[in-house]
């Protein structure tokens, strides 16, 4: 059973091109920044450079407030989004942990999967673009000057 569990989570995270930026809302700080590798990064702020720049950029009061109610939703959101992510893993499992497996239903079970990790990312870019958005085309600027290498 140890097995088919590693096998499912393996297939989810070898699923996803971007789990690297997947959120952890957790103690490792606010939802997750974008990698180095990844082609969105030049285009759009992770909200902990946004909160580590806020005064280098100017960062005003409301936008402030604004980005932070959107981590809060975003949060929210994908927390839901992550227990239905659990139990569409747990059902992948039990359908892989056979001696014989019904290939129809276990695809037809990794596409519940996916779409759910689809809804993740989608989530994730949503969140980023609207940091963005509440952001001036010069503080936009600044961010690119102190995130590039």
């Amino acid at each position: 059973m140890k097995r088919a569990l590693g096998i499912a989570l393996a297939l989810a995270v070898l699923g996803s091109g971007a789990a690297s930026q997947q959120p952890s809302p957790g103690p490792g700080g606010p939802p997750g920044a974008p990698r180095p590798e990844d082609p969105l990064a030049r285009f759009l702020f992770p909200p902990e450079l946004v909160m580590q720049q806020q005064r280098a950029i100017g960062l005003k009061p409301e936008q402030r407030t604004t980005i932070t109610r959107v981590i809060q939703e975003f949060q929210t959101k994908v927390l839901d989004l992550q227990w239905q992510m659990q139990d569409e893993t747990q059902r992948l499992t039990e359908l892989l942990d056979k001696p014989t497996v019904d290939q129809t239903a276990a695809l037809a079970q990794i596409d519940k999967l996916l779409a759910v990790e689809r809804d993740v990312k989608r989530a994730h870019i949503g969140l980023l673009i609207q940091i963005k958005n509440n952001l001036t085309a010069d503080q936009q600027a600044r961010l690119r000057q102190v995130s590039s290498p």
